[in-house]
C-alpha cells in the first residue's frame, strides 16, 4: 500500500495512565474507510446499552480519514465519536481546522481514550512520543486562554483541541473546540462533557508541518484539474461564508423563526446576513487545512453595547439560532453570543434552540422572571440572550437546567412545555425547516445522532443534481414521494464523505474523482457500487448501535409543530411534509422491518452479522 495512512491508533487509558499503539488491518480499512466508519465500529464493540456516557467506561474517539492531511482539497477534518451524554445514543461530531492534519503528520490515524484522570490533564503528542500532562492551571479557563497557555508551554505551532468551562461542568450541550479564537467546533451531541468527565482538558499535537504524508504525482495531477472548479464554486462561501446562505434560506422558508413558529423575517434577516457581516464587521478570513476557499470569518469589533467582540464570526447556523430563532436582529449581539459559545465551549445550535424554547416558555407563563434569575427573557432582547448564555456556560441558576438539553428542560418545566421543545431523540434541530425541504423530515427522523442536516443532504432539493446517484435534475422540494429512498442513498453517500474526510462543501465532486483519490492514496481500487455499499454498511452499523440502546420507529419522529403547523407566510407557507410516507419508503429501501430494525439478511449481506 502507498503511504498516506499509517493504519495506527493511539490508545490511552487515563485511569491507568497507560499508552499503547494499535494497528488495524486493510480488511477493516476497506470495510469502513477510516474516519467515523472505523470510529463507529470501535464504539459498537467497546461500549454497550448500559454504558454511562459520563462514566470512565465510555470511550472517546478522535479519528481522521484517508484523505486527511493529503492534497485532496478541503480534507483537513476529523471526527469525534462517543456515546452521547445528551441523547444516550450514538454521538458524533465532525470538525475542521488543523488538528486532524497535525495528528496524521505524527503518525496516527486516530486516538481512543478511556478511563478518567485523577487530576485535570491534557495530552501532548509529538513525533517523539506521548505525555499526559497536568492541567490544573488550565481548569476553569476558556478555550481561547487554554490554547494560548498550552502553546506557551509546548510550542506556538501546536494544534490544540480542548473544552471550556461548559465541558468541565458536564454540560450536555458542550462542544470540543479547536483552532483557538477561530472557533472550529465539534459542537453536536455534548461530547465536550465526555472530555470533562474524563478530566481531560485538551489534546495538543506538535507536528512537523513540512513532513509529507503522501507525494503521488497522479494525485497531484487529478487535483490540479479540479482546483479551478473548486475555486469557482466556492466564491460565495469565500466572500460571505456560510452566513451568505441566510437570505436565500429566508426567501424559500427554510430559515426557522421564533422557535419554528413564523414563516417570514425578511427585513431583520437583511440586518444579520453574511453580506451585511462582510460589509460591516468582517476583518479577515481563515481556512481549514488544505482548503482554498476560506469560509471562516474573522471579526474584531473594539466597541459594542455588549463589549469588545473578537474571534471567529458567526456562521449560518449560529445567525439563525440566536437571530431569527430568538428574534434578535442585532448583528453585534449575535457575534458576541457566538464568541461566548466558543469561549465556554457550547454548541450554538443546541443553545439557540434552548433559549428560543425558554423565551416561548416565558411568554406562556411557564417560566417566571424569578425562575430566570431576573432576566427579562422576551423575544428579541439581545441582553437577555447574552445573560442566559453566561448562565448556561457557568451552569448557574436556570442555566444549570437548560444545560441538560431541551428534552430534559421541557420535561422538568412540564405544563405542556414539551410541545414547543424542538428536538429529535434529544438532539435539538439544526437551522433548516422540513416544511421547506421535505427530505429533511425523514433525514432528521432517521439520522444516527438525532436531528442532523448533514447526515444526508438536502442540496438535491435546492442546488444541484447528482447523476452519480441517479438524480439528473434538482428535485421538487415540496414533493414527499421518493424522498425516503433519496435520503437513504444520500446518507450512505455522506457516510463515506465522513469516513474519507472531505468537507461537505465540496462533496459535489464527481464520484469518479473520489474513487481515483482513494486509489492514488491507498492502492485500494473500489467502484461506485462498492463505495455505496461501504456507506450502507456504516449507516446500518450506527443504526444497530442505536437499536441496542432501545431506538425504534417510535423515536424516528419529528416535533408536532413541524408536522402539523403550517407557517402561514413566506416561501413555504402552506406545506407540511408527509413523514409517514417517506419513512415507510425509507425502511423498505433499507430492508428494515416496520419497527425500524435492520433485517438479518441485510446485516448478513453487509458482513455485519454476529
Amino acid at each position: 500500500m502507498k503511504s498516506g495512512n499509517y493504519w495506527k491508533l493511539l490508545r490511552i487509558n487515563l485511569t491507568e495512565r497507560k499508552i499503547e499503539d494499535e494497528e488495524f488491518d486493510t480488511v477493516t480499512l476497506k470495510r469502513y474507510m477510516g474516519g467515523s466508519g472505523i470510529a463507529a465500529k470501535i464504539l459498537y464493540e467497546e461500549t454497550s446499552a448500559i454504558t454511562d456516557p459520563l462514566g470512565p467506561e465510555n470511550i472517546l474517539v478522535f479519528m481522521t480519514g484517508i484523505f486527511t492531511g493529503s492534497l485532496v482539497p478541503s480534507s483537513g477534518r476529523h471526527s469525534v465519536v462517543s456515546k452521547s451524554p445528551l441523547t444516550g445514543i450514538y454521538g458524533e461530531s465532525d470538525i475542521g481546522g488543523s488538528w486532524g492534519t497535525a495528528l496524521k503528520r505524527i503518525g496516527y490515524d486516530g486516538i481512543v481514550i478511556t478511563g478518567t484522570s485523577e487530576e485535570p490533564s491534557y495530552l501532548y503528542l509529538t513525533d517523539k512520543g506521548v505525555e499526559i500532562k497536568n492541567a490544573s492551571n488550565l481548569w476553569g479557563k476558556d478555550t481561547y486562554e487554554t490554547e494560548y497557555l498550552i502553546k506557551q508551554e509546548t510550542g506556538k505551532k501546536a494544534a490544540v483541541t480542548c473544552i471550556g468551562p461548559s465541558g468541565e461542568r458536564l454540560s450536555k450541550i458542550s462542544s470540543i473546540m479547536s483552532n483557538g479564537d477561530h472557533g472550529r467546533a465539534a459542537g453536536r451531541c455534548g461530547l465536550g462533557a465526555v472530555m470533562g468527565s474524563k478530566k481531560l482538558k485538551a489534546v495538543a499535537v506538535l507536528s512537523d508541518k513540512n513532513k509529507k504524508i503522501l507525494d503521488n504525482p497522479l494525485l497531484k495531477e487529478s487535483i490540479k484539474k479540479i482546483l479551478p472548479l473548486v475555486k469557482d464554486r466556492g466564491k460565495m462561501l469565500r466572500e460571505y461564508g456560510t452566513a451568505g446562505q441566510l437570505l436565500g434560506a429566508e426567501k424559500i422558508g427554510d430559515l426557522p423563526i421564533k422557535n419554528w413558529n413564523l414563516g417570514s423575517w425578511k427585513e431583520s434577516a437583511e440586518k444579520i446576513c453574511g453580506q451585511t457581516m462582510t460589509e460591516s464587521i468582517l476583518s479577515g478570513r481563515y481556512s481549514c487545512s488544505n482548503c482554498i476557499i476560506g469560509c471562516g470569518r474573522v471579526i474584531n469589533i473594539p466597541d459594542t453595547p455588549y463589549g469588545k467582540v473578537y474571534g471567529g464570526g458567526p456562521e449560518y447556523e449560529t445567525l439563525a439560532a440566536f437571530g431569527s430563532m430568538c428574534m434578535v436582529d442585532k448583528l453585534s449581539a449575535i457575534a458576541k453570543a457566538n464568541e461566548l459559545c466558543n469561549r465556554y465551549g457550547i454548541d450554538t445550535i443546541s443553545s439557540g434552540n434552548i433559549i428560543a424554547f425558554a423565551m416561548e416558555a416565558h411568554e406562556n407563563n411557564l417560566l417566571a422572571k424569578r425562575d430566570l434569575d431576573g432576566i427579562d427573557l422576551t423575544w428579541g432582547n439581545p441582553n437577555a440572550l447574552l445573560q442566559l448564555l453566561h448562565k448556561m456556560g457557568k451552569r448557574e441558576g436556570i442555566g444549570s437546567l437548560l444545560s441538560e438539553g431541551i428534552k430534559v428542560s421541557a420535561a422538568t418545566i412540564g405544563q405542556g412545555a414539551e410541545k414547543f421543545a424542538m428536538h429529535v431523540k434529544g438532539l435539538e434541530l439544526p437551522m433548516h425547516d422540513p416544511r421547506a425541504l421535505s427530505s429533511l423530515a425523514v433525514a432528521y427522523a432517521t439520522s444516527r445522532i438525532g436531528a442532523s442536516h448533514w447526515a444526508a443532504s438536502h442540496l438535491l432539493e435546492t442546488r444541484r443534481a447528482m447523476p452519480d446517484l441517479g438524480y439528473d435534475v434538482i428535485l421538487d422540494r415540496f414533493e414527499s414521494k421518493g424522498k425516503g429512498i433519496m435520503t437513504a442513498k444520500m446518507q450512505d453517500y455522506m457516510e463515506m464523505v465522513e469516513s474519507l474526510k472531505i468537507c461537505k462543501f465540496i462533496s459535489w465532486v464527481r464520484l469518479s474523482n473520489i474513487l481515483d483519490w482513494i486509489y492514488y492514496i491507498t492502492d485500494l481500487k473500489i467502484d461506485s457500487k462498492e463505495y455505496m455499499t461501504i456507506g450502507e454498511r456504516i449507516s446500518n452499523l450506527k443504526r444497530m448501535y442505536n437499536v441496542r440502546t432501545g431506538i425504534t420507529r417510535k423515536d424516528d419522529n419529528l416535533p408536532e409543530r413541524i408536522l402539523t403547523q403550517k407557517r402561514g407566510e413566506g416561501g413555504a407557507s402552506d406545506h407540511l411534509p408527509n413523514l409517514e410516507l417517506m419513512l415507510n419508503e425509507y425502511y423498505h429501501y433499507r430492508v428494515w422491518n416496520g419497527n425500524g430494525i435492520p433485517e438479518k439478511e441485510k446485516l448478513k449481506s453487509l458482513k455485519l452479522e454476529k
